[in-house]
């Protein structure tokens, strides 16, 4: 039983360490929301999964508050990571220069292909694309 206790505990720590490099190396605000939410959420939940079976194998109390706090970070970490994201387009934050299709856009706007000004940035941005390379 420790040895899967050690696993969730390492896989947690793994996870949050993923999370925090995620967030320090992606480009824009919105893959580091993304990379800050998925991972963070996964680590976390897995680190206090393994503190709850270690209290309830080796002490033999069962903690309902660790089991409630992995269900609390599950719903609010992505529901919180959605309305960020919402509101950073909201606010014209502009996501990374390679970003081509931008799907809240068109389904607010309701068109199915892109228009000629996002067909002018990709091709702007697949020439300095192969001029960087």
């Amino acid at each position: 039983m420790s040895s899967i206790i050690a696993l969730l505990v390492l896989s947690g720590v793994f996870f949050s360490i993923i999370a925090s490099i995620g967030v320090v190396r992606l480009p824009d605000m919105y893959s580091r929301l993304h990379a800050a939410s998925i991972s963070s959420t996964l680590g976390v939940s897995s680190v206090l999964l393994g503190v709850f079976l270690y209290f309830w194998y080796f002490d033999s109390n069962f903690e309902m508050t660790l089991l409630l706090a992995i269900v609390f970070i599950f719903l609010i970490a992505p529901a919180g990571a959605h309305m960020l994201a919402r509101s950073a387009f909201h606010s014209d934050v502009e996501p990374y220069k390679l970003t081509i299709l931008n799907e809240l856009r068109r389904d607010e706007i309701g068109y199915e292909e892109l228009t000629e000004e996002d067909k002018i940035k990709a091709e702007e941005r697949k020439k300095n694309q192969e001029l960087e390379d």
